[in-house]
């Protein structure tokens, strides 16, 4: 039995920052939240939920704040944190800066481009992709709905399909299963396929006969557990999972952290 418990996907802020931020999201989106969205909170949940491991993102919406969130993000690298690096495609350097933050220990990069104001298949986005691919360094998506702001989605399961079939060797997560509200089109166009699906915030949302549809027609390894925390409760989200019927120990086993743990060497 694969023991580690690791959260692909969660969000932290800087204390001075996080009741605003958290607040305005209340606020636009009608979701709750269940830590206080600061470092030392998620860590105490951790410990509560049975949670080894948790990836850590934020977002940048300009180039000039990428360095500073990196930094502030760096300096909460501790056991059981690890975490995505925040890029916006605009930064100077980009090769050589996405070097850097490999070298530091950052284990992937994460992307919310309704936040950030680009279409995943936009071609300004390849070089951002080009060079994760070649550093092999894993790229997380928000996908599909975001509650808190209007339409276009620009992170489709169908754009997703087409960033894949131009950069097969770049290690793609599509967060919420693809996307929220965007369940039919995951089934077109990302079941199947290589991308990896992360269950966060959607798996207590979706109908437990699409979960179940998905886990039996997507490669149980590309998989991975995440909570969306502090917006769902980890203990909440982990204990609904472990009582799924229709998964087996070993893919349980899997999707909670050895899928996670062979994808970014832990």
């Amino acid at each position: 039995m694969y023991s580690m418990v690791i959260d692909f996907h969660t969000h932290i802020f800087p204390r001075h920052k996080g009741s605003a931020i958290l607040s305005d999201l209340s606020n636009r989106s009608d979701i709750s939240h269940y830590t206080n969205g600061s470092l030392e909170s998620l860590l105490q949940s951790m410990k509560q939920a049975g949670i080894e491991i948790s990836l850590v993102s934020r977002i940048t919406t300009h180039p000039k704040q990428v360095i500073s969130v990196n930094q502030w993000l760096h300096k909460c690298i501790r056991e059981g944190i690890r975490p995505m690096a925040a890029i916006h495609p605009d930064i100077p350097d980009l090769d050589a800066y996405m070097g850097t933050l490999k070298d530091l220990g950052f284990k992937g990069i994460k992307f919310h481009p309704d936040y950030q104001g680009f279409y995943v298949d936009d071609r300004k986005m390849y070089p951002v992709y080009e060079a994760a691919q070649a550093l092999q360094l894993p790229v997380l998506f928000h996908a599909g709905l975001d509650r808190g702001l209007p339409p276009p989605v620009h992170a489709t399961p169908r754009r997703l399909l087409i960033v894949h079939q131009q950069f097969p060797d770049l290690t793609m997560i599509a967060a919420h299963m693809g996307g929220e509200d965007n369940y039919d089109d995951t089934k077109t166009y990302l079941l199947g396929t290589d991308v990896y699906l992360d269950t966060a915030f959607v798996l207590r949302i979706m109908e437990k006969d699409a979960l179940a549809h998905f886990f039996s027609k997507h490669p149980i390894e590309r998989f991975l557990f995440g909570t969306d925390s502090p917006f769902t409760d980890q203990s909440t989200e982990l204990n609904y999972f472990l009582d799924l019927p229709f998964l087996t120990q070993d893919a349980k086993d899997k999707i909670l952290g050895q899928n996670a743990a062979d994808l970014l060497n832990l």
